[in-house]
């Protein structure tokens, strides 16, 4: 495993351990082949994060396993605050519109 892709994993593995109880624990994962799975909660265990989905997919899959590596990005489906983004370690300031 490359060095980048070895600190991304372990930067989408920390975001997960330390998910602030403030945001919801539903989103949408996009791996690294494109595909983008909705998911409404999930476990962890090593470098491998259980995804619960929304709704089954075609074949009847309730679950995804993966491993953090595999993720691209991360979409939250629910309005974030600012404060919510600090306490999952993040810094700046959110526009003022």
């Amino acid at each position: 495993m490359s060095e980048l892709t070895q600190s991304t994993a372990q930067q989408w593995q920390a975001f997960f351990q330390e998910w602030p109880a403030s945001i919801p624990s539903r989103g949408i994962v996009t791996n690294s082949l494109n595909e983008q799975m909705p998911f409404k909660g999930f476990m962890l265990k090593g470098t491998m994060i259980l995804l619960e989905r929304n709704n089954p997919d075609a074949m009847g899959g309730r679950y995804i396993l993966m491993n953090f590596s595999s993720i691209d990005s991360v979409k939250l489906v629910d309005p974030l605050k600012e404060t919510d983004a600090t306490a999952a370690g993040f810094v700046g300031k959110f526009a003022k519109m």
